[in-house]
């Protein structure tokens, strides 16, 4: 089986809901992408990256290595809808697979820019002291 490192931003990390998904795979470490994402809450379901020109910011996540039978068979269909596969960079400059807003989800009345929260995970904990929604 042929593995690619995954990065995961969201509930895909230590502890999230869809972490079992590839929990029985090597854990590469926590790393940042590039600073060329933007970070969006989706509803407060769920994060997104979306990739911008100008503007982007480094957004916290965790590097997993990961057969592409695993990704296509649990991982990817554990992932909502409005979430599609794609490559991203890393701050490094390396490549990862990972996780994009599809550019149709993008605008919706649901999302609200997180990209200066710290990640997903400083943003649900801030959500969870301030009484839930989006900052």
């Amino acid at each position: 089986m042929t593995s690619v490192p995954l990065f995961v931003n969201g509930e895909g990390m230590r502890g999230g809901s869809v972490h079992h998904s590839i929990a029985g795979h090597r854990f590469l470490g926590e790393v940042t992408t590039a600073p060329r994402y933007r970070f969006y809450s989706v509803g407060d379901r769920f994060p997104a990256l979306w990739p911008v020109t100008d503007d982007g910011r480094s957004v916290p996540g965790e590097l997993y290595d990961v057969p592409l039978e695993v990704i296509r068979d649990a991982f990817i269909p554990s992932e909502p809808p409005e979430l599609e596969l794609g490559v991203i960079e890393l701050h490094d400059g390396s490549a990862a697979l990972a996780v994009l807003l599809r550019p149709e989800a993008h605008g919706s009345p649901e999302m609200a820019d997180i990209s200066e929260s710290g990640g997903w995970r400083a943003h649900r904990a801030r959500s969870a002291t301030s009484g839930g929604g989006d900052e």
